[in-house]
């Protein structure tokens, strides 16, 4: 979820909070505000009245067409004990005009005449149906609520939008930079404190880790360099002392494994090496390559490798595939998912070369079961050993599929493992 999405999330929920509190306090205020009202009213009404009973003249009729309603009754002093002298109450009363009961606010009180008599004086006035009001008030927060939603949400979206907008220039850029290639300089000028020490962090780790990343290049590059000399040195000293001294046939049999272990090394730091200068942006160049041509190429070099265990190879071309890189890479990369198909292909098997408009394919029949998909495009990675893999294969694919945008994507489907290069249209 976007920062600014949680944001106006939260600010959401606190907002419902503090209307619903704000409701119940407002209907509470309301309704307490009426009643003080209506209770002064029934209190004058009734003084009035009990000021006339006492006076012994003639008190006006109950319903003598205003609001106010009284009963007047003599009550025992028994009844007069276990009542309040004053006592107000929300009740509903039957009105015979109506034929239907109405709420009323309704003030019972007790006092005594000069003969000692007591008298219950029930007050009424109609009032209003506390539910409807209710109902009002919920209706008018919820709508209350949704405008206040939208207000916030349409402010909040425009001045969040414009605030965080250096952090979003600093998002873009981080996205876009790529360890060892050529980045743009920060431009994400800002007077906020926060975001400033923030872009200049990112600017101190991006320093770090391109002087990491150097330091990583320089010492695979230097070490594979140095690697070289004493490796040949090695391979030819074996051929010379296979050449110039007369060795059984034991000594001859571990000699060639020294020399295929020299070998592997020698591929092995070929491996390397390339790694570290597609990675170190070392193929600057470029131009449109016919992969359809290459593809060609590349079966018909591989046509005898595969013939050696029976490999059938069936190259289908659904379109043409053109596209802009260094040709010694798309090279390499169509080499290594053969090497792999003949590495991981069974004896007999079965290799299928696609290519389309906008996609390589490499399927080829597998000895087991799928291979690793989180793994097996990491450095070294083989799983099962095979003969002649030095696990950098797949690595080099995928680096040079990271450097030009490429998708590629692993799947075992119908006992074949099918690699997928996709490419942008």
């Amino acid at each position: 979820m976007k920062l600014i999405h949680r944001i106006i999330l939260h600010i959401s929920w606190v907002l419902t909070l503090l209307l619903a509190a704000w409701a119940v306090l407002f209907y509470v205020t309301m309704v307490d505000e009426i009643n003080d009202e209506v209770d002064d009213s029934l209190e004058f009404y009734s003084e009035m009245l009990i000021t006339r009973s006492l006076a012994g003249r003639e008190l006006p009729t109950s319903n003598s067409g205003s609001n106010n309603s009284y009963y007047l009754h003599e009550v025992t002093h028994e009844y007069a004990d276990s009542q309040p002298h004053v006592a107000y109450s929300d009740e509903e009363i039957y009105i015979p005009e109506m034929e239907e009961t109405e709420p009323a606010r309704v003030l019972r009180t007790i006092f005594e005449d000069r003969d000692g008599r007591l008298f219950e004086l029930t007050v009424l006035t109609p009032s209003f149906e506390k539910e409807d009001l209710r109902v009002t008030i919920l209706w008018c927060v919820v709508w209350l609520y949704l405008l206040l939603l939208l207000t916030i949400l349409l402010v909040n979206v425009l001045v969040l939008r414009r605030i965080l907008r250096p952090l979003y220039a600093l998002l873009r850029w981080l996205d876009d930079y790529t360890i060892g290639g050529r980045n743009e300089p920060l431009a994400n000028d800002t007077t906020v404190p926060e975001f400033r020490r923030l872009n200049e962090s990112a600017i101190r780790n991006a320093a770090r880790a391109e002087y990491l990343f150097d330091r990583q290049k320089q010492f695979i590059g230097n070490a594979s360099h140095e690697m070289q000399t004493p490796l040949a040195v090695c391979s030819n000293r074996l051929e010379m002392l296979v050449d110039s001294t007369e060795l059984s046939e034991e000594q001859l049999g571990e000699i060639f494994k020294v020399q295929q272990t020299l070998d592997y090394l020698v591929r092995l730091n070929r491996s390397l090496l390339l790694l570290s200068k597609i990675e170190g942006g070392q193929f600057p160049e470029s131009e449109e390559v016919d992969f359809n041509a290459l593809v060609r190429t590349a079966a018909a070099d591989f046509g005898e490798l595969y013939a050696a265990r029976r490999i059938r190879t069936e190259l289908r071309e659904e379109g043409g595939l053109r596209f802009r890189m260094n040709p010694s890479l798309a090279a390499s990369m169509v080499n290594n998912l053969l090497k792999n198909a003949f590495v991981h292909g069974g004896e007999g098997g079965e290799v299928l070369l696609t290519v389309s408009r906008s996609r390589f394919r490499v399927a080829n029949t597998a000895t087991s079961g799928p291979l690793d998909a989180e793994h097996i495009f990491d450095r070294f990675y083989q799983g099962t050993k095979k003969e002649g893999s030095t696990g950098l294969g797949l690595s080099i694919v995928d680096a040079v599929c990271r450097l030009y945008r490429l998708h590629l994507s692993y799947a075992f489907v119908e006992g074949r493992h099918t690699f997928n290069i996709d490419f942008p249209q």
